[in-house]
This record gives structure tokens, C-alpha cells and sequence, in this order.
């Protein structure tokens, strides 16, 4: 088992060669997991799903001009939170890229990791030969008018919606996490897979400490606990 320490500077200098496992196991969480997103078709019925089941209500956090989605936030521990995303009304006409008009639940719909310096991983992962689109800056404001900007990286092939997309905030944003509601935290997440041999390979091209565990479909799992219950999130 690597210490925090040796972990971070296998992270910081990795040559994506896969020489070594980088998992934990199902009730720890990825050291660089920033936040998970559960999709749903209403931006108020996801936030009431994750009150009723937790006690806990998110708090809105703001749009994002043309990619049609508002959110509410909900902190899940440092520097982890919480992103319940949903279609924006007063954006009808831009396309619903993450399919959430769909959804009949909340669901999760994917994951995301910081990497430290992003433009510095992105040319990693380009001499390893891995396809990514980015990294792309984006912003949103939140109610008080603060506007909050980060630059992502994502993947050409993400396994499914298994492997997360990247994130770098701005030196300027507050992280999420710091005034989201609290009252939860991340107790467990893990992805499962039919192949997780193959799936292990691309992880440990990432440097990702994330779980994997056998599953009759490509599903993510996630475990919010509070003060008195458990809520478990899949995709």
C-alpha cells in the first residue's frame, strides 16, 4: 500500500507505464476524486431525492452558459463535493449532451479527478498516446455573482463513462466543497466491470486509485453516509 505521500509524487512524476496497481478498496475513495455528478431531468426533484435520503439539503449553485445544465452543490468531506446537474429551463435549445432529460431517477452519470497542473498531464497523456480533448476552460457564477473558472480534460475513450474527466480550478474560485452545505461525507466508491483486468490497465495508465470490482455491467457506485443514514448511488 503506497503512503499519501509516496502516492503524490508517483502521481506527479508518472510516466503512465503500468508497473505497479494504484486501488483501494471498495470503502475508500480516490485520493484525486474532486467531485461526483448525479444526473437528473429536474434540478428540484434531485435535490429533494438526496434530502430525503440523507437530511441534507444541497444548495444551488449556479448555470453553465451553453452547455444547458444548472446545479446544486452539497459538500462530501475536503475538497470533494457533490454536483447534482439537470437541464437548465431557460437554456431549451441547447443539446442535452449528458442524456438527463431522459433519466427517470438520479443517477450518476460520471465522475471527476484532479491531476494537479492540467496542461502539464494532458502532455503526459499525449506522449503515452492517450486520445484527450482539452484541457477547456469553463466558468460558471454562482448566486452571490462570484464567478468560478476551472479547465478540464476529457477523454476520447472513457470506458463507458467508468474513467472520469479532469480538472484543474482556477487559483482564484474557491473550491465547491469549502461552503456547500455539510453533513455528509464520501464513504465508499468503486466501479464495476465485466473486464476488470482491462479496465485495471487504463487505471493504472491514469495513476487512479479507485476501486474495481467484477460486475455484470459498467456501473458506478458511490456511498453518501450522514449522521443516521446511507445513500447509495449507482449509474
Amino acid at each position: 500500500m503506497l503512503s499519501r505521500r509516496s502516492f503524490l509524487a508517483a502521481t506527479t512524476a508518472f510516466t503512465l507505464s503500468p508497473r505497479f496497481i494504484l486501488a483501494k478498496p471498495a470503502n475508500e475513495v480516490p485520493a484525486l476524486l474532486d467531485h461526483i455528478l448525479l444526473g437528473c431531468s429536474d434540478l428540484d426533484q434531485g435535490i429533494d431525492f438526496v434530502h430525503q435520503h440523507t437530511g441534507v439539503k444541497a444548495a444551488f449553485g449556479g448555470v453553465h452558459p451553453g452547455r444547458g445544465t444548472c446545479n446544486a452543490l452539497l459538500a462530501l468531506g475536503e475538497r470533494r463535493y457533490l454536483e447534482i446537474i439537470a437541464p437548465d429551463p431557460q437554456q431549451p435549445d441547447v443539446p442535452d449532451s449528458f442524456g438527463l432529460l431522459r433519466l427517470t431517477e438520479p443517477r450518476l452519470i460520471t465522475w471527476a479527478a484532479h491531476p494537479g497542473e492540467i496542461q502539464a498531464f494532458a502532455n503526459r497523456l499525449a506522449k503515452a498516446g492517450i486520445v484527450a480533448e482539452g484541457p477547456t476552460p469553463g466558468s460558471r457564477k454562482r448566486p452571490d455573482g462570484r464567478l468560478l473558472q476551472w479547465k478540464t480534460l476529457n477523454l476520447k475513450d472513457d470506458a463507458h463513462g467508468l474513467l472520469p474527466f479532469f480538472i484543474e480550478w482556477s487559483p482564484s474560485s474557491p473550491h465547491p466543497s469549502l461552503d456547500a452545505p455539510k453533513g455528509c461525507h464520501l464513504s465508499s466508491f468503486e466501479i464495476l466491470t465485466p473486464d476488470p483486468d482491462t479496465l485495471a490497465k487504463a487505471v493504472q495508465q491514469l495513476a487512479l486509485d479507485v476501486a474495481i470490482s467484477k460486475g455484470p455491467a459498467p456501473q458506478l457506485r458511490a456511498t453518501l453516509a450522514s449522521a443516521s443514514r446511507n445513500l447509495l448511488l449507482t449509474s
